[in-house]
């Protein structure tokens, strides 16, 4: 019976001593934590704007005379060429006063002729000969009115485009400047944006005066257009109310793929030279700030606060905070407080970010 006693209990303390052991391999295996260093080297991001697509030429076409609309001759989403006729205002009273016009000017040609010869007679002053000659320039000028009022009753294309949305249909009795419909040129394409006050101070300091910078519009359905844009202009002011200015891009549209009021994004690529830059994952927040811990020579972490200039898939480019040679922990980040010292296990950067879009957390 003792020896079975002592049996028992020599079996349990073996078993106590394995699992204490076994605890303290694993609690081991948990204090070695991953560090590394940020990397420095050249690199660029994509960075996307909220955008509005205005054709090159968009105006509005209107009636510049009264009267019945007789004819249409384009249909809603037809291109046009300049000089083509879209519309047709009923011409007979303006074809009448045309016909008036020039009956006058005949006359008052006619009495001009005639003071002419009693003029060289000396029957009538040089003054009623002067004023002979006014009538007939006043009468030639109603002539000329008359014609370009008849003219404004055909309506044509002032350049190549395509049309818009009827306001009016045939019968229609239009006031002078009623809207007809608009006209779009499409064949390039002004693409308006919006930049914060930072990034326009970032591009505008970063970009050589003389050169256009080239970017990409990615369309409403998440696809690229297949035309790169050129940054052309930069309004000369900001928005109080957002505090971010209004770039233009001009974007060739040999297909006709855009057209004006569609939206999209703007992608414009910003390179960073020498950059450092550090996995996303070593990073924390707190209160809207962003946090390291970084490792001093005896492996005591210290919470150091970084700024980021951009963000990578998976990577962060540090503006201020840390330094080429910093270490900094990786992973365990919850498992550690400040001030703590933890043993370590270094891994080159290139080795630790080649390996993070597998395993992204």
């Amino acid at each position: 019976m003792t020896k079975s006693v002592l049996l028992i209990a020599t079996a349990c303390t073996l078993f106590i001593v394995a699992s204490c052991n076994s605890k303290k391999e694993k609690k081991e295996e948990h204090t070695k934590f991953l560090i590394t260093s940020p990397i420095k080297k050249d690199t660029s991001i994509t960075k996307d704007y909220v955008c509005q697509i205005h054709s090159f030429k968009h105006i509005e076409l209107r009636a510049l005379e009264k009267g019945y609309l007789n004819e249409i001759h384009v249909d809603e989403g037809q291109m046009v060429k300049k000089g083509q006729k879209m519309f047709n205002i009923m011409p007979n009273i303006y074809e009448a006063d045309l016909q008036k016009a020039k009956a006058e000017a005949k006359v008052a040609e006619i009495e001009l002729q005639n003071t002419q010869l009693l003029a060289d007679g000396n029957v009538v002053s040089e003054n009623e000969l002067s004023m002979a000659k006014a009538n007939f320039d006043k009468a030639n000028a109603e002539v000329s009115l008359a014609q370009t009022h008849l003219g404004f009753t055909n309506i044509r294309a002032p350049f190549d485009g395509i049309m818009d949305h009827l306001h009016v249909r045939e019968g229609s009795l239009l006031d002078e400047g009623e809207l007809l419909t608009t006209l779009s040129d499409n064949s390039k394409m002004w693409v308006y944006f919006n930049v914060p006050e930072a990034e326009y101070l970032d591009y505008i300091m970063s970009t050589d005066k003389d050169s256009k910078k080239e970017v990409q519009l990615l369309m409403a359905n998440n696809k690229r257009f297949n035309q790169k844009g050129i940054v052309e202009t930069i309004e000369g002011e900001f928005n109080n109310e957002t505090g971010n200015i209004a770039f233009r891009a001009t974007f060739p549209n040999p297909d006709q793929i855009l057209r004006h009021g569609e939206t999209g994004s703007v992608l414009m690529t910003i390179p960073f030279n020498d950059a450092l830059i550090i996995p996303q994952k070593a990073t924390f927040e707190i209160l809207d700030k962003r946090y390291v811990f970084v490792l001093d020579n005896d492996n005591v972490v210290h919470q150091t606060e970084i700024s980021v200039a951009a963000e990578l898939p998976h990577l962060f480019v540090v503006s201020k905070g840390l330094q080429p040679k910093d270490r900094i922990l990786v992973d365990g980040i919850r498992m550690v407080k400040n001030n703590e010292k933890i043993e370590t296990l270094f891994a080159e950067p290139t080795e630790v970010m080649s390996k993070l879009a597998v395993y992204a957390e």
